[in-house]
């Protein structure tokens, strides 16, 4: 594909699925968006994960087409720029790029933004719910994470692959405890499960929006929870036997996602509060911390709160890493700034992108200065990983779509004559996705209940194309040959 070989290539498959899979972190990604699909009841919240991630599945199997044709670091504005009609090929792999990296970014930010409100949610719980920390106790733990994950990122190189297999298993663990604990928990207190009529057919309507569109609204949990398996793409270059390794992290980590996710909610609606609003209204500022408060009481709360805020940990770690080489990819091209400082690999500490690694932690704490304001331009923020990612997604698939059919030559993994018709359907969801990501919670928003997302992403489109025109376009030409005459891959 052109770029000499500069990473070590150490993963192996199982390792580039517990990236992805360690990334969506399924106990603390629903901890963290339960919010979102609570509103519409249990049923909305059970069947609008298993709608929502049978449709990202199908994206999955869409990037794991031209994944395993076309493995690289820089995977998304790669194949755009490969597929795209000639006049279109620059610009929108150019957006691409910098939709990918800055959702990336965003990412980071939600991440370990949530994970400083899991942390201060245990200190809330201990003190009865007497406590709640202010934003300016937030920022600073929230700094302190991302200066803590990028210096961990660095110095824990060397066993980075096996972290990555740890974290498969201790999310596995977190998911069969919590299935198990929830319901004998509820029951040892003298309470009681609710029905199966409660947890599969009760709906509810807890927002002003018709019924119906809360419960496309809970949509949202699940396409918050599954949204890093683009992340396997990024480790392209350090898989081992790339072409069927990333493939499969893609497939695996997607369709783990939907079934476990689906078990997991089921219990976690069984176990509940069968008056919704006590949960969505917890004084503990999360409502998975009321859950586990609820059936386990306050120690059975917290010992589970510390897994998963060990686990969040995890995530930020893994993401960071998948982030660090998009960066590097894209600057590899010369389509950052400074692409020459974050290019730079560490020979000194096992050939990582140390530079790019650093430029993220400072972006990202830069970027975290709105938590200072109040939560909802911190979720601003945050809501930038959902909308670039799609878009970032959904451009090389249309692209291969509209273009690039006589140019697709298939790899280890292929859907065969189902790939087109799976990419429209993933084409399809994506832009309804996308939309979904810019509705308010309620209807008639006031400016403290409004989704800045269009803002936020639509500032972040528009620059990057004025940057483009205006003076990327007379330099940047797509991904750069990097193997010099003779030099093999």
């Amino acid at each position: 594909m052109g770029y000499q070989q500069e990473l070590r290539r150490q993963y192996s498959t199982l390792q580039i699925f517990a990236i992805a899979f360690s990334i969506m972190g399924l106990v603390p990604s629903i901890a963290s968006t339960l919010a979102f699909s609570l509103p519409a009841g249990p049923a909305g919240m059970v069947w609008g994960w298993f709608t929502a991630s049978i449709l990202i599945f199908f994206v999955g199997l869409t990037m794991a087409d031209m994944a395993s044709a076309m493995p690289t670091a820089g995977g998304l504005y790669w194949w755009t720029h490969y597929f795209a009609g000639d006049q279109y090929k620059n610009p929108l792999s150019f957006l691409v790029g910098y939709s990918n990296t800055l959702g990336l970014i965003g990412g980071i930010c939600s991440v370990d933004y949530t994970l400083s409100l899991m942390i201060l949610a245990c200190v809330s719980i201990a003190r009865d719910g007497n406590w709640t920390a202010s934003q300016g106790t937030i920022y600073g733990l929230y700094a302190g994470l991302i200066c803590v994950h990028a210096i961990s990122t660095i110095l824990a190189s060397h066993i980075m692959p096996r972290i990555q297999t740890f974290c498969i298993y201790i999310n596995i663990a977190i998911v069969i405890a919590t299935v198990i604990a929830l319901p004998v928990g509820k029951v040892a207190r003298g309470g009681t499960l609710n029905p199966g009529s409660y947890v599969f057919g009760h709906v509810e309507n807890s927002s002003n929006w018709p019924t119906g569109w809360t419960f496309v609204l809970a949509f949202l949990s699940p396409i918050w929870s599954i949204g890093f398996f683009d992340s396997c793409v990024h480790m392209s270059e350090e898989a081992m036997h790339a072409a069927r390794a990333v493939p499969k992290g893609i497939l695996f980590s997607a369709g783990s996602a939907c079934v476990l996710g689906f078990l997991l909610l089921s219990v976690i609606a069984a176990s509940m509060d069968p008056n919704v609003a006590n949960t969505l209204g917890s004084t503990f500022g999360q409502p998975m911390a009321q859950v586990y408060y609820d059936a386990l009481g306050k120690t059975g709360a917290l010992g589970f709160m510390a897994v998963l805020i060990f686990i969040q940990f995890l995530i930020g770690l893994s993401l960071i890493v998948a982030a660090s080489r998009q960066t590097w990819a894209f600057s590899r091209d010369g389509a950052l700034p400074f692409s020459s400082f974050f290019r730079q690999i560490s020979r000194r500490i096992r050939y990582q992108p140390v530079n790019a690694i650093l430029g993220l932690a400072a972006v990202c704490i830069v970027f975290g200065l709105l938590c200072l304001i109040n939560s909802v331009a911190a979720n601003a923020l945050f809501s930038l990983f959902v909308a670039s990612n799609y878009v970032a997604w959904g451009t090389p698939i249309l692209c291969r779509l509209l273009w690039g059919a006589p140019r697709f030559q298939p790899g280890e993994f292929y859907t065969g004559k189902l790939s087109r018709p799976i990419a429209w359907v993933a084409v399809v969801w994506l832009v309804f996705g996308l939309v979904l990501s810019m509705f308010p919670s309620v209807k008639n928003p006031q400016p403290n209940d409004m989704n800045y997302t269009i803002a936020i992403n639509g500032f972040v489109w528009i620059a990057c194309m004025l940057y483009y025109f205006l003076f990327a376009r007379k330099w940047f030409r797509g991904p750069q040959t990097t193997l010099q005459p003779g030099m093999e891959q």
